[in-house]
């Protein structure tokens, strides 16, 4: 791709958001009800392919369980509110009246509740709570601590595991005594699959990928939680990171002959941004700020990120997203007006059925074009 220059010293790609391509039909179209949604990763078939956010505006134990049978799988944070405190329903019902006080006082309060240790129990306890109920079992960690909390997973029998961050290499490189995880180990030697990120490049995705990993999260900052672009500087806009993630898909595949699943996580709201993401590579995405939205959602209408908390360099803080609706209305409709969050499976549905395609694989080979 050619290279724009931004001054005499400096050059750099163009990058585009989902903003700025739009899907391009083609010389057939479909009945709606003839397209196939559904997404598979290692032994786990979803009939729909999204997984809700590792946030605790989002995901809680019981929401974890009705969006699974809704036919999607919800990630839960093991390291966020819910494995910290054996209720925490006090807790979220307080940062969601703070942030509606406005100010700094929410951002403050998250930093003071997520001081509160870990418990390995609770990880335990939570995850066993949701495979009772029958549906697939999701957890996240973050790349330091995954260690500290594999025996609890392990313990748990946890279906799926995310090693998430807001970026995740497979080398980092210390000083410190202390060794970093080496995740192609890691992930080699752990019996279930693993989804690593996030990563917004063809070399990171490449990297992940040679891991082990069963999939790969695509996204830096672009969820609307997120403030790590204005923080730090750092993130590449969507679309452009998904179609770089998918040559690196293209690339092990030819290597190895091991496919890797693509999840774009971050900067969809509407059913069409889904499409666009599905076209430009992935497999699946990773929702955040629209299933806050609602009812079941533990947030309260107010949602935020990993990196809201952190206790020295907050990345985010908590944001209103009101209530648009329940879980199922969010996914499957009816939606009440054209805003285009509600109902997102049935506007994906119907977007791949006027390009033509019957399944999410036949949509990935899709025409783009640049619009922005």
């Amino acid at each position: 791709m050619a290279e724009v220059e931004i001054g005499l010293g400096k050059s750099g790609r163009r990058a585009y958001g989902l903003d700025d391509v739009a899907i391009v039909p083609s010389r057939r179209t479909r009945d709606p009800s003839d397209v196939d949604l559904s997404w598979e990763i290692d032994a786990f078939r979803f009939e729909v392919p999204v997984m809700a956010s590792a946030m605790d505006g989002v995901v809680s134990p019981a929401t974890a369980v009705a969006f699974g049978r809704l036919g999607g799988v919800a990630a839960l944070n093991l390291e966020g509110i819910w494995t910290r405190y054996e209720d925490p329903e006090q807790l979220l019902a307080e940062i969601a009246e703070l942030a509606a006080d406005g100010g700094d006082k929410a951002s403050l309060r998250l930093q003071e509740i997520y001081r509160e240790p870990v418990r390995p129990d609770l990880v335990t306890e939570r995850v066993r709570e949701i495979r009772s109920a029958g549906v697939v079992s999701c957890g996240a960690v973050t790349p330091h601590r995954v260690e500290e909390l594999t025996e609890a997973i392990v313990a748990a029998e946890l279906d799926l595991l995310v090693i998430q961050g807001t970026v995740v290499s497979a080398e980092h490189v210390t000083s410190a005594a202390d060794q970093p995880l080496n995740l192609k180990t890691f992930v080699r030697r752990l019996d279930l699959p693993v989804i690593v990120g996030g990563c917004s490049s063809y070399q990171a995705a490449l990297h992940l990928m040679r891991t082990g990993a069963a999939g790969v999260l695509v996204g830096v900052g672009a969820g609307r939680s997120s403030s790590t672009r204005r923080v730090l500087g750092a993130g590449v806009d969507q679309a452009t990171a998904i179609a770089d993630a998918r040559a690196a898909r293209m690339r092990h595949l030819d290597e190895t002959g091991v496919y890797v699943h693509i999840v774009a996580d971050g900067g969809m709201a509407t059913g069409g941004d889904i499409a666009k993401a599905v076209v430009c590579g992935a497999d699946a995405v990773m929702l955040g700020a629209p299933l806050a939205a609602a009812t079941e959602a533990p947030g309260r209408g107010y949602h935020w990120g990993l990196a809201a908390a952190h206790p020295t360099l907050p990345r985010g803080g908590v944001m209103a997203v009101g209530t648009r609706g329940s879980l199922e209305q969010i996914l499957s409709g009816p939606a009440p007006d054209d805003r285009g969050d509600m109902n997102l499976m049935g506007a994906l549905r119907r977007s791949m059925a006027l390009c033509g395609h019957a399944t999410l694989k036949e949509l990935q080979k899709a025409e783009l074009v640049v619009t922005g």
